[in-house]
């Protein structure tokens, strides 16, 4: 499984899901596969890139088991293998996600992305016998454990430890409460030879030194500027931390900040903001499905100056 180690590192996109302005809010197809070939026609090949589908920001939790295969499948097919793709197989069933693992397999995703099963405060035996459910289901998809804390079981140190004998689990999408025991450091240095860490934390100028050995990066900012991914992996690569550094607070912080106001005081959910800006670089227009609340007319001017301000290339005029 070390080809699949190799082929998770750099950028981790999360493409939206893009639906129809229509009551039933059906997948759009051709805008999703428009999706696909901006970001791969922009450079976002195997060489600096992993596309998951049907992610947290691809609204996975909004659809259908069959929209998400569908979701999947199109990312599949319009890749056509020049990047390396991701299915998103969270769920609250252990027999969903077994479904999941080998649909990933039969469609020719590479990975799938996995995390504790949510709603329930389940054990972390519950959630170890999950993850060792999906690997055996499909064991040539790399698996890739998300850790998603503030929805439910936070990974240990231990647990991490116990699964990491599991042959295709392959990538750890790592985020950490930020405290002073050093959970996000701790588990980046000791875990980074064995799974290809995935810096979820916006740590990248940190996660990327060799003694913490981050080799991929969850970035938003491909969804509408994929030279900024690109980068960001070639500064990666050439040990220019405080270069990253820049990067992460004069273009990145903008970002994240008018979503943290987003979801401080209009809606929540993931992946509306990645759309807006994608819509302002002249991509096809959706909205998230509720209950997370259309952006597109409250907050367009807001977030084209934010795109503006931080040199967004291709930025379209308001109308």
């Amino acid at each position: 499984m070390d080809d699949k180690k190799k082929k998770l590192q750099g950028c981790y996109v999360t493409i939206p899901t893009p639906f129809d302005d229509t009551p039933d809010m059906a997948v759009n197809e051709a805008a999703l596969r428009r999706y696909v070939r901006f970001l791969i026609d922009s450079g976002l090949t195997a060489d600096y890139a992993t596309l998951l589908a049907g992610g947290a920001a691809g609204d996975f939790s909004t659809m259908t088991f069959e929209e998400r295969l569908f979701v999947a499948e199109v990312v599949v097919d319009e890749a056509d293998g020049a990047v390396p793709i991701a299915m998103g197989a969270q769920t609250t069933s252990t027999l969903e996600l077994i479904r999941l693992a080998k649909a990933a397999n039969r469609l020719g995703a590479d990975f799938i992305q996995v995390s504790c099963p949510f709603y329930f405060a389940h054990t972390e035996a519950d959630f170890e016998d999950y993850v060792r459910a999906a690997a055996a289901a499909a064991p040539d998809v790399g698996i890739i454990l998300y850790n998603t804390f503030w929805t439910s079981q936070n990974l240990s140190f231990a647990m991490i430890e116990r699964l990491a004998e599991i042959p295709n689990l392959v990538g750890l999408k790592w985020a950490a409460p930020r405290t002073d025991a050093m959970e996000f450091e701790d588990v980046c240095s000791h875990f980074s030879d064995r799974f290809t860490i995935i810096d979820n934390n916006l740590l990248f100028g940190m996660s990327a030194m060799p003694s913490l050995g981050a080799t991929a990066f969850e970035v938003h900012h491909c969804n509408f500027w994929p030279e900024w991914g690109i980068k960001l992996i070639d500064e990666v690569r050439a040990g220019n931390y405080p270069e990253i550094a820049r990067m992460l607070v004069e273009e990145g912080m903008p970002f994240y900040k008018l979503w943290v106001e987003i979801e401080q005081t209009y809606t929540s959910g993931d992946g509306y903001l990645d759309k807006l800006c994608m819509e302002l670089i002249g991509l096809p227009s959706s909205r998230c499905r509720p209950p997370t609340r259309d952006i597109r007319q409250t907050h367009k001017e807001q977030t084209h100056a934010m795109m503006n301000k931080i040199g967004v290339p291709r930025l379209i005029g308001l109308t």
